[in-house]
């Protein structure tokens, strides 16, 4: 019984699901123009969070943890399906007020979060309580903006006329005054948790319910109670075994580094020798092959030189030889010119003579008619 009270507590309190938590905005925005709109969408809300939570909490060893999300949502929509039919037929007004309200509240975050958190991993009375609570959390938050709004904004009181309409405020009816008036309520509970620390109370659980967060926590069910100590007292054991099991893997990791380092040192310096021997016989064969070139570069050229002093004294032996043979016909040749010309010079001279003869008989003819 206690627990299930601490339940309640909790969801009301310390971690209200709109003024601590900030959760399903969209409807505490849209929808507390009234404050007979809110208190009709807080109670619909819870009546679908505690019955989602008691059947996920019934059926959590029996639904696969692969699946479980789409689990949930078909559960929250059957039971909204539900509800949404039970409020069309017997309260038709407040089903058009709500409207596609209604629908959404299959995807909203505190059912989905309440059912995967802890009802999940818990038994089947703290869950149902515990979606008593936040249901009625969020029931509190949404009828206090709607009566905010619905008095300053329009003048009444769940419909009853406080002051004539003319006085009110009509940004607090539409959007922007749900804004104004959130920021109001939840400065308002700050300025309570900053007063109540003040005076020396523990108010660290309110907010998150505790340094990590209810949502996370396995033991949120007993927090507040003896117990909570030892639980508190373990997860500081196994924070700092976990600590030390960290610190000891850095160091057998360090070690191992070390080690590793140490076996690649002989290894590098072992590629390093073998790297310098393997460029002293690389240089060792360049130089061999340069010099191999060198040889047979001389001896290419002793070659070509001794086949050039060949072709020099054949062709030597060839120009002699032919002058050996063109020298007696040269000879022959110019015997055969001086034989040639010797008679012509005789034919000359004969021819010559002839003609000297008659010409000397004229001669005798001109002097003997000049005696005469």
């Amino acid at each position: 019984m206690n627990k299930s009270l601490e339940r309640l507590y909790n969801g009301i309190i310390k971690e209200n699901p709109t003024f601590v938590l900030t959760l399903g905005m969209c409807p505490t925005l849209a929808v507390t123009t009234s404050a007979m709109n809110g208190l009709g969408m807080g109670l619909t809300t819870a009546a679908v969070l505690a019955l989602s939570n008691l059947f996920i909490s019934a059926l959590r060893k029996v639904i696969p943890d692969k699946v479980r999300i789409p689990a949930f949502i078909v559960i929250v929509a059957s039971f909204v399906t539900m509800v949404q039919l039970l409020l069309e037929a017997f309260m038709p007004s407040l089903n058009a007020a709500l409207g596609i309200y209604i629908p959404l509240i299959v995807v909203n975050c505190i059912i989905l979060g309440r059912a995967e958190s802890y009802a999940y991993h818990n038994p089947v009375i703290p869950s149902f309580f515990d979606g008593v609570g936040m249901g009625l959390g969020f029931t509190v938050a949404l009828t206090l903006l709607g009566i905010f709004r619905e008095f300053i904004g329009s003048g009444t009181f769940f419909g009853m006329r406080v002051f004539p309409e003319e006085y009110g405020v009509t940004i607090f009816v539409l959007a922007p005054g749900a804004f104004f008036v959130l920021a109001m309520l939840v400065a308002i509970q700050n300025f309570i948790k900053d007063k109540m620390a003040a005076k020396g109370k523990d108010v660290s659980k309110i907010g998150s319910g505790c340094a990590s967060g209810c949502a996370g926590c396995g033991q949120s069910a007993v927090c507040g109670k003896p117990k909570a100590k030892a639980y508190r007292k373990v997860r500081d054991q196994k924070a700092e075994e976990e600590a030390s099991l960290s610190e000891d893997i850095e160091e057998e990791d360090d070690e191992i580094d070390e080690i590793l380092e140490d076996t690649k040192a002989p290894i590098r310096e072992n590629n390093i020798v073998s790297g310098a021997s393997a460029s002293g016989k690389s240089a060792k064969q360049a130089d061999e092959k340069k010099e191999e070139d060198k040889e047979s570069e001389t001896t290419d050229n002793e070659s070509e030189g001794s086949a050039g002093g060949e072709t020099e004294t054949e062709g030597n032996a060839e120009t002699t030889q032919s002058e050996e043979k063109s020298g007696p016909e040269e000879a022959e040749n110019s015997e055969e010119a001086d034989g040639s010309e010797e008679p012509e010079k005789e034919k000359a001279a004969d021819n010559s003579g002839k003609q000297d003869k008659p010409s000397g008989k004229n001669n005798k003819k001109k002097n003997k008619k000049r005696r005469k």
